[in-house]
């Protein structure tokens, strides 16, 4: 139970969870310090900028998109923004809390902007904890069309073709036209009792959504008509009460060619065959976070903070790297030769990726960073907690 509350804690993912760990049963463990390193790559911040409040100490994935040469960033409160992705100059600037103020649903809530951006088909698609999905130009931030989903909206919507699906913390998963924001199907999964405070993006391949639930399964939901193709459990929740049954898939699959690689909380690690859900091998590992992806690896991020190469033919550990633990990491993002991970203190972590190694490092913003780290190319940008967004080059 020490454990448990500890990982909670330090994480912020229920406050149902954090009601119930009492001053008796907590037993902090220590948060590692910023450890020495000989450095070999030193990392730039190319250009900075402010966008809105930032999301402070809330839970959120807000997470920048980038695409037609722009980065389109959000913060909670209502501001949109998209910047030249090069340059940092400002093309447009919305302040999205409006639609919520018009919305009958949604005017009491406030914006409380946690899902998204995702950029595509020439719009921004943007939600809130209120349930309202909206759907922006690119061009010019002007509100294209909004609609209700039936839960909060947590993770970042998913574009196939001419639909747009969301994740709801109901545990529904929904799908809307891109055209005119029409609803045309709802999937539903089993919401246990407890959950974490969190749902993944789902993922499109073959006509699929491939997403994860809270009762840790991966389920494929044909976009034709929000039908389930098949649903497979990478972990059976065991334990005698709520807290040890949690099994959330809180991340995005990831597919590589014919597999599927998934994580759930307190779980497994699981390679699925894509097309029948048939699990190839299964190792214990317990992680919310995304996973990153290089040649025959896999990258993982634990709730503890630890870092993990995996083979993704085999499931067996290459090399783990615990100088980081209990700092908060974000998900792990691959960029060049390294992984690269922020804290809770604002920086951002360059690991050489074939042995686990600390090379570099740069401190973004003492606020800290939160979200998975976005690489363009020769770019990472990144997003701190109060607001701040950045573009990280290397010399």
């Amino acid at each position: 139970m020490k454990s448990w509350c500890k990982t909670l804690v330090a994480c912020s993912l229920s406050i149902g969870l954090l009601s119930a760990c009492s001053s008796s049963d907590v037993e902090e463990e220590p948060v590692s310090p910023l450890p020495e390193i000989e450095a070999s790559v030193f990392p730039e911040i190319s250009w900075s900028a402010s966008v809105g409040r930032g999301v402070g100490d809330y839970y959120s994935r807000l997470r920048p998109a980038a695409r037609y040469d722009k980065l389109f960033v959000a913060d909670r409160y209502g501001q949109v923004v998209a910047f030249d992705a090069a340059t940092g100059a400002k093309v447009w600037s919305r302040d999205f809390s409006s639609a919520f103020k018009d919305n009958i649903l949604a005017k009491n809530k406030g914006a409380k902007l946690a899902a998204g951006v995702t950029a595509a088909r020439n719009m921004v698609f943007i939600g809130g904890e209120s349930g309202l999905l909206g759907a922006l130009d690119a061009e010019t931030g002007e509100t294209k069309w909004l609609s209700m989903a039936s839960g909060e909206l947590l993770s970042a919507p998913t574009v196939a073709e001419d639909v747009v699906v969301v994740s709801t913390s109901a545990g529904t998963l929904e799908a809307f036209k891109i055209e005119d924001g029409e609803k045309l199907w709802t999937y539903e999964s089993k919401l246990p009792t407890l959950t974490l405070r969190g749902t993944g993006s789902a993922t499109y391949e073959a006509g699929g959504f491939f997403v994860g639930t809270a009762d840790g399964k991966i389920a494929v939901v044909i976009k034709n008509n929000g039908q389930a193709a098949w649903e497979q459990a990478i972990y059976t929740p065991k334990g005698g009460n709520e807290f040890t049954r949690m099994a959330d898939v809180d991340m995005q699959p990831l597919i590589i060619g014919d597999n599927l690689y998934a994580v759930s909380f307190n779980g497994n690690l699981v390679s699925m065959e894509l097309r029948t859900g048939r699990v190839v091998w299964s190792r214990k590992y317990s992680s919310f976070h995304e996973l990153a992806n290089s040649g025959v690896n896999l990258f993982l991020v634990d709730d503890f903070s630890r870092i993990y190469s995996v083979d993704r033919r085999n499931g067996l550990e290459t090399w783990s790297n615990i100088e980081l633990t209990n700092r908060n990491l974000t998900s792990a993002a691959v960029f060049k030769n390294y992984l690269v991970v922020g804290d809770f203190e604002g920086y951002l972590h360059f690991i050489d990726k074939s042995t686990g190694t600390l090379v570099g490092r740069i401190e973004v913003d003492s606020s800290g960073l939160y979200s998975q780290p976005l690489v363009v190319g020769d770019s990472i940008y990144v997003q701190t907690r109060a607001g701040k967004i950045a573009r990280i080059t290397l010399p």
